[in-house]
C-alpha cells in the first residue's frame, strides 16, 4: 500500500534522517510510527499516577483545630 505525504514540512522531516547510512524514508517512518505507539501503550493514565502519589505521601490525619487567620495574615505581611 503506497503512503503518500501531501505536507511538504511532513516531507522534509522525513526526508532528513533518511539521508543517514542505512536508513529509508520507509525505515524513518516505521520508526516513527512504532516509537509513538509505544510511548502512548506505555503511558501511565493521570489517575494511576495521582493515586501512585498519594499512596507514597499520603495526607496527615485531619486535627480539630482551626485556622487562626491572623497568624497567616501576618505571615504574608497583609496580602
Amino acid at each position: 500500500m503506497p503512503l503518500t505525504i501531501k505536507d511538504d514540512a511532513t516531507a522534509d522531516l522525513v526526508t532528513q534522517p533518511a539521508k543517514l547510512p542505512d536508513l529509508t524514508k520507509q525505515d524513518v517512518v516505521r520508526l516513527a510510527v512504532q516509537a509513538e505507539l509505544d510511548r502512548v501503550q506505555s503511558a501511565v493514565p493521570l489517575r494511576a499516577r495521582v493515586q501512585a502519589l498519594r499512596a507514597a505521601h499520603p495526607l496527615p490525619p485531619p486535627t480539630s483545630k482551626t485556622t487562626d487567620k491572623d497568624f497567616f495574615d501576618d505571615l504574608s505581611d497583609g496580602l
